[in-house]
C-alpha cells in the first residue's frame, strides 16, 4: 500500500466532471481519478474548512460510524477495472477491522472528515500513476466517455488565430 495526499481537485472545462489528484508521499508519482461534482464540492469544502449549517452526507457518514462505536482506521483505493477504480472504507469496531465497499470519491470525502489516511494498492499506482517527467500529452488523464479534451475543441481556433495576418494592422491608423 502507497500513502497518498490530496494534491489538487481541478474542474474540466467541458464538463460538470473534476479530477482529483492524488500524490504519492514518497515520491513523485500522481494518481488522476475523475469524480463528480458533489464529490468534489464535498471534499473541498472540508478541506477549505467552510461550515455547513445542517450535516452533508459524509458528516452523515462520519456521524454514524462514531455513533455505532467504529472509527475509521483508512481507506485504500483497491482496485481498477475497465476504467472505474474502487475502494475499501476500513472501519475498526472494538478491535475488529470492517471493510466497506465504497467508490473513491466518497472514500476520500469520509478521509478528509476523519482526518485519517489514504492508501493506493501498488498495482493500482503501476496501473494508473502519471509522473510529472513524462510529455505533457501523457500527462493529461482521458475525459471521461463520449467528451473531448478542451485542445481537441479548440485546435481549429488556434488554426485560425495562426493563420491570421497581422502585419496590416500596423499600416492602419483608423
Amino acid at each position: 500500500m502507497i500513502e497518498v495526499v490530496i494534491d489538487s481537485i481541478r474542474v474540466s472545462l467541458m464538463s460538470q466532471h473534476r479530477l482529483v489528484i492524488l500524490k504519492d508521499t514518497t515520491g513523485d508519482r500522481y494518481l488522476p481519478i475523475w469524480i463528480g461534482p458533489c464529490e468534489a464540492d464535498a471534499i473541498t469544502i472540508e478541506l477549505q474548512e467552510v461550515p455547513s449549517q445542517r450535516p452533508l452526507t459524509h458528516d452523515l457518514l462520519k456521524a454514524t460510524i462514531r455513533e455505532l462505536g467504529g472509527k475509521v482506521d483508512h481507506i485504500l483505493i483497491n482496485d481498477l477495472r475497465n476504467d472505474v477504480y474502487y475502494a475499501r472504507i476500513v472501519v475498526d469496531v472494538e478491535g475488529r477491522k470492517i471493510e466497506v465497499d465504497s467508490r473513491p470519491s466518497d472514500a476520500i470525502a469520509l478521509a478528509v472528515r476523519v482526518k485519517t489516511a489514504i492508501f493506493v494498492a501498488d498495482t493500482v499506482m503501476d496501473k494508473a500513476a502519471i509522473e510529472p517527467d513524462e510529455d505533457v500529452e501523457q500527462e493529461i488523464p482521458a475525459p471521461p466517455p463520449g467528451e473531448q479534451l478542451a485542445s481537441d475543441r479548440l485546435s481549429a481556433f488556434v488554426d485560425f488565430v495562426d493563420s491570421l495576418d497581422l502585419d496590416d494592422l500596423e499600416d492602419s491608423e483608423d
